[in-house]
């Protein structure tokens, strides 16, 4: 049945404290609320609340066998949580909290099976955002808390991409403008033996090791959130050789009347000034700035899909860092549709 979505407005630095008590307020009446986080907006409910988190799953189109991560803004709120809190995660907590980084642990009785779709762990971050941090401390709840789109879609960045997806469906939005980081956030399960990344964000493997030394990757279902409408190809190699197989795709895939985008960085527009040109083209940031890429990634994707755009041609990038996350998402994407430059 829809509803009336309430648009709120808000200051990402400095949210308006009426509208984040009148968001907390739904929370706590058993509404659903989407809101932004450092890395994509969220689609929020009191985790506590079973009947609360169920309507995220019909808001979402969501299946019922895919766990929830919950979002708090205190530490001490992770005690109901969890049954045990390990050293290891200790110490991820003081290093990357507030921060992208969930933490897989054992889950307490508290939290109902929907949120973990009946596993024994639960997956638990702090997110940074003020605006985050300001309605899971007014609600004084934590919140279960996927992205706010409808599954299969890409994951939102912006409040308008929410309302695109879920208006009538969820009772309200918090529009605090991008989402600084753009990339969902890093998953890590603390209850294997060797601590093990299921999905890459914006800290790294490497950054993670740091603080405890091996960890293993096990990258999968958690990565595979969606695919754009149009059919993505990556290309990689050398950078000064990527356009130029690029403008070749473009000109096969134009004799087959298809409308083809690119995905573009900074540093190569000017080569694709010449020669066969796209129907849309992209520039996401610099490879040298991996970070503003990553911030334009799932934007970008939505545009082409706005667009019509039946096949996307992506320029492959440095997989270090951040980049590492960039292009785990690419491949994802293409599947088995990455060509070598």
């Amino acid at each position: 049945m829809l509803r009336r979505t309430k648009y709120l407005k808000m200051d990402p630095q400095v949210p308006e404290i009426h509208k984040i008590r009148l968001a907390a307020r739904i929370i706590q009446r058993g509404g659903v609320v989407a809101f932004p986080t450092e890395t994509v907006y969220g689609l929020g409910a009191n985790v506590f609340n079973e009947r609360a988190v169920r309507k995220i799953f019909r808001a979402k189109g969501r299946p019922p066998d895919k766990p929830l991560i919950v979002h708090i803004a205190r530490f001490r709120e992770i005690r109901n949580l969890v049954s045990y809190l390990p050293p290891k995660a200790t110490l991820l907590m003081k290093r990357f909290w507030p921060g992208p980084l969930t933490l897989v642990l054992p889950r307490s009785h508290l939290v109902p099976d929907i949120v973990t779709a009946g596993q024994d762990t639960v997956g638990i971050r702090m997110p940074s955002h003020p605006v985050a941090q300001a309605l899971i401390k007014v609600a004084q709840v934590p919140l279960a808390a996927p992205s706010a789109n409808i599954s299969g879609r890409p994951s939102p960045t912006t409040g308008k991409h929410v309302l695109k997806d879920l208006a009538g469906r969820i009772d309200a939005v918090i529009d605090a403008g991008p989402a600084p980081l753009g990339l969902e956030s890093t998953v890590i399960d603390l209850t294997s033996p060797v601590p093990t990344v299921l999905r890459l964000g914006a800290i790294s493997p490497e950054e993670l090791e740091m603080v405890l030394g091996k960890v293993e990757l096990a990258l999968g279902a958690r990565e595979r959130r969606y695919l754009p409408r149009g059919q993505v190809y990556v290309v990689t190699g050398p950078v000064s050789k990527i356009p130029e197989k690029i403008k070749e795709l473009i000109g096969q895939f134009r004799a087959q009347g298809k409308r083809v985008a690119v995905l573009a960085t900074q540093e190569t527009v000017p080569l694709y000034l010449e020669g066969p040109q796209p129907h849309h083209m992209e520039i996401l940031g610099s490879r040298e700035e991996p970070r503003s890429i990553a911030a334009q990634l799932f934007q970008a994707l939505r545009r082409c899909d706005s667009l019509q755009m039946e096949v996307i041609l992506a320029e492959g990038i440095e997989s270090r860092g951040i980049g590492r996350a960039i292009m785990s998402r690419l491949l994802n994407f293409a599947g088995s549709r990455v060509i070598e430059a």
